[in-house]
């Protein structure tokens, strides 16, 4: 039996804003670099805002601000994104599951729109069913600040001398070197999987073939083709869950 909901909705939205506030704090610093990258795409501190207040999710914004820095085409930039931000499919599902059945479509709609990993992360967290309004508090707390500091990267990006933009955009690709090396040391498969991903994608500029096809629609094909490979070559065994009485 699922516990019941905690509080009121104006009691859930409080928490929610409350364990979402050191959330947007650290979104604060990553996004500023973000938006550091993104001013050096062309891209204006309204945009950036827009853009990161609309698409809560760095990987996904960093593949973005990279292929239109490319110059590539729509297309190739939303299935980049899409290929991206599939993860967090898996999130919405997880989340699915704990929800209320008789929860209305437009409270699943709207909290797996900003759906991102550290509010899946608080959220998940809780006993009993998932109220959309704890969501909601963590969202209102967390994604201005991390559409802030993008507008703030690009703002500072524009009044810094460049060598210390270039020094600042170098603080992103260490997030992902945050995100990689963790999971990479405990598991040899995800280690393999990685250093395959690094040669696949210098190999394939050398090709003469692959090399002509844009940046994008590479980074799609090798990303779909080593996730495929890895799924049917390692599979996952599904964990056996045990009830807790």
């Amino acid at each position: 039996m699922h516990a019941p909901r905690l509080g009121s909705h104006r009691q859930v939205l409080s928490q929610g804003m409350r364990d979402g506030f050191p959330i947007g704090l650290g979104y604060l610093a990553v996004s500023f670099s973000l938006g550091i990258t993104a001013r050096n795409a062309g891209i204006t501190p309204i945009q950036g805002f827009l853009m990161s207040l609309l698409c809560n999710a760095s990987a996904g914004e960093y593949v973005g601000i990279t292929l239109i820095a490319a110059s590539a085409s729509f297309i190739e930039v939303a299935l980049a994104t899409i290929v991206t931000n599939l993860r967090y499919i898996l999130m919405s599902c997880a989340m699915s599951q704990r929800m209320d059945p008789k929860l209305p479509l437009h409270h699943r709609i709207l909290v797996g729109y900003d759906i991102n990993d550290e509010v899946f992360g608080i959220t998940i967290a809780r006993p009993g069913n998932l109220d959309p309004w704890y969501s909601y508090g963590a969202f209102a707390t967390s994604v201005p600040f991390w559409a802030t500091g993008t507008a703030l990267g690009i703002v500072a990006g524009n009044l810094l001398p460049l060598r210390l933009v270039s020094a600042f955009s170098v603080a992103l690709y260490g997030m992902f070197l945050a995100v990689i090396i963790p999971p990479a040391r405990k598991d040899k498969v995800v280690l393999l999987l990685v250093l395959m991903g690094f040669a696949a994608s210098f190999v394939g500029s050398l090709i003469p073939f692959f090399s002509q096809i844009a940046e994008g629609t590479r980074t799609i094909i090798l990303t779909i083709v080593i996730s495929a490979l890895a799924a049917f070559i390692f599979p996952r065994k599904q964990e056996e869950e045990v009830a807790a009485e």
